[in-house]
Parts: structure tokens; sequence; C-alpha cells
């Protein structure tokens, strides 16, 4: 970058103290980058310290972490989830220590929460892409902590819930997947790895249990009757909005929490935010008319958050260009710091929240110090 010519002749200094004539030379108050405005500085969640090295992650005993995918290269119909984790990041209007109003607790005085930074994601390579992310997800889940994983288009599922069963075994995990669509057809016009398609590959290969799998939130017209025959035959069970609608949410959530515990040892929730009714969150790529409020689906997550053991958790198919109003951000956003502070509650209540390893795989590396309970200031970094 070439510079510019400097005047080498010295310069007489300024007859007038501007900064003490217009009161600037005070001894003002500063801030640290946590608790700073959310538009100043680099965008990291919740302004949370920016922690990438696995090795950093281990030796702070990391309760939470937010990872991004921003890949959309799997998409059907309308792409831009790429942009999603940078506009979940981005769509908060407070920082520092904040109160959950629902649950009564400052999660991040509670529970050391970071920004693990993005998978190295680039663009138009699919099987790249999701060994990336396969990579970055189980990398963070080896040290203890819990991954929120911010997509992306819903192939990043495949790649990131794989990457926590490997890391649980010898124990399981059952998966309760959010979605106007149930994500299980064969291929997208022949791609094995569309986003329509990551939970058929999660349990045609092994990695879960079609029996530990429960939807809610399905209606629309799609998939086709055969994709219901292949989910009928591998045990899959699924709540149509139709059910939520007559029944109520939470008894709808109280049955879903039961069948995906009904083996497994911990849960994987994967939220598709079109579940949401696109008139609240339109910036999605295949919008379903018909679905959950978004407090509905808030008090949802609290509460399987609240009951059971939290493996992991991804936020999908957030397409920031569709998101006028940055809606859909916003639910994404707040949908993250609901599982933190239901989180957070049970840390207070003195149960465990990182994962130590079962007695086969317990790691060496854990920091034999590492306390459960709570540290003042913990989410500062």
């Amino acid at each position: 970058m070439a510079e510019r010519p400097t005047d080498p002749r010295p310069q007489p200094p300024s007859p007038v103290d501007f900064a003490h004539l217009n009161g600037w030379d005070r001894d003002w108050e500063t801030y640290s980058d946590f608790d700073l405005p959310t538009y100043v500085g680099p965008t990291t969640f919740m302004n949370l310290p920016w922690i990438t090295d696995p090795a950093e992650l281990r030796a702070r005993n990391v309760d939470v972490a937010i990872i991004g995918a921003p890949f959309d290269d799997a998409v059907s119909h309308r792409p831009g989830a790429r942009f999603g984790p940078r506009a979940i990041r981005e769509a908060q209007y407070t920082s520092g220590s904040i109160h959950s109003l629902q649950l009564g607790i400052e999660p991040f005085e509670v529970l050391t929460v970071v920004d693990a930074g993005d998978a190295n994601i680039i663009p138009a390579w699919i099987e790249r892409g999701h060994a990336l992310i396969h990579r970055k997800v189980r990398e963070v889940a080896e040290t203890g902590a819990i991954p929120i994983v911010l997509g992306g288009d819903h192939s990043i599922t495949w790649p990131s819930a794989t990457a926590i069963a490997e890391v649980r075994r010898p124990g399981s995990i059952g998966i309760v997947h959010f979605d106007a669509h149930a994500d299980t057809a064969n291929d997208d016009w022949g791609v094995l790895a569309g986003h329509g398609t990551p939970m058929r590959r999660l349990i045609e290969s092994g990695a879960v249990d079609g029996r530990n799998f429960v939807q809610v939130g399905l209606r629309g017209y799609w998939p086709p009757v055969e994709t219901f025959e292949w989910m009928q035959a591998h045990g899959l069970r699924y709540h149509f909005m139709t059910e939520v609608e007559e029944r109520g949410a939470e008894a709808v959530i109280d049955d879903a929490i039961a069948e995906a515990l009904d083996g497994p040892d911990a849960i994987y929730l994967s939220l598709d935010i079109d579940v949401v009714d696109p008139g609240l969150a339109p910036g999605t790529g295949t919008p379903e008319p018909g679905g959950f409020l978004s407090r509905e689906l808030l008090r949802a997550i609290r509460r399987i958050v609240g009951r059971v053991e939290l493996a992991a958790m991804d936020i999908v198919e957030v397409a920031p260009p569709y998101d006028h109003a940055e809606t859909t951000s916003m639910i994404a956003n707040r949908a993250a710091l609901e599982a933190i502070s239901a989180l957070a509650v049970k840390r207070q209540a003195g149960r465990t929240v990182r994962w130590r390893g079962s007695p086969d795989t317990e790691r060496a590396a854990e920091s034999p110090g590492a306390a459960e309970g709570p540290g003042a200031g913990a989410g500062r970094g």
C-alpha cells in the first residue's frame, strides 16, 4: 500500500488546547469490551470472548461455546443462510451481565461462555464444508464445553450431530428436532448431502438411532408419502403442528422429551428457524405458514434444556437477505440465550452442565481443579 508523502518540517504546537476547551481532557470512565454497546468493536455472540483454540477452551473450563457454521451450499430453495451466524451474533441489543426475567438468573455470572469462532468454510464445496464443520464441533465438544452451533443450512446437522455422537460414546444421544420439514429425504435431486436429507444420513450412518429421533412442528406439503414410510420403518417419532394446536405446545414438548430420552443419555437439540411462523420469522430458506409463535418456541427450549442433559444445540436456516426487520435473527439469538440461561439455572441448582466424559473416556487433559460451582464474572472469559 502506497504511503502518502509527509512534510519533513516540524509543525508548531497548536496555540489552543482544544481538548481542554471542549471538555474532552476529563478523566473519562472507560469500559471493558464485554460491557461496551453491541455495535462497538468486533462482533461476537453477546460480546463474549473470541476463543478458538481448543487448548484454551479446556484451560478455561468453558461451559458453553458458540460455533459458527456459515455454510449454505446445500440449500434447495432460497440461499443466504451462510450469513446466518454473523446476523445471529449481531441481533442483540444488550451486553454485559444480562439478567433473564423468565428464569431469574444472570447466566454469564454463573457459566463460562465464549464464542469459539467459525468453522473454516469456503464456498461451493459441500464435502469440504461438512468435513470442517465436523472437525470444529468435535474439537470443541472434546474439551467438555457444550457447543451451540449457528448455521448455516440444515445439512450442517449431519456433521455436527455426528461429531457429538462420536465424542459421547459409549453413551448415546437422542435428537429433538424442531422443523416445519422432516429433512429425511433420500436425496435432493440426486444430492445425498442436501439440506433436506441430513436426518436420514444421521440415522443410516448409525450415528443416531431412529427410535431416539423426535420431530416437532411438521406441516405443509413436504416430504412425500414414501419418506414418511421410511421414517415409520426406522422408528422415528414426530408431532405435527395440528397436534400442537389441539393439545398445546407444552404437552407435546413433554412427550418429545420422554421419547427422545427413551434410551439415550443426552439430547442434541436441532432448531430450524422455519418452525416459527414466517409472519414472525420471514428470513429463512423454505418458509412454511402455520408455525409456532416465538414465545412458544422459547418456552419449549427452556423446558427441554431445563429437564435433559444437553449435549449440543444447533440453530439453522436463518437467511438474513430475506429478514427485512431482523426478526428472524433476533428469535435465533434469543433461542441460544434461552438455552444458556436454562443451563445456568441447572448449574446454580448444583447439577452438572459441562461434559466430563464417560468412565471409559475420561480425558487426562481435563484440568483436575475444574469445579462445577458458579464463578462471578465467568461469562467475561
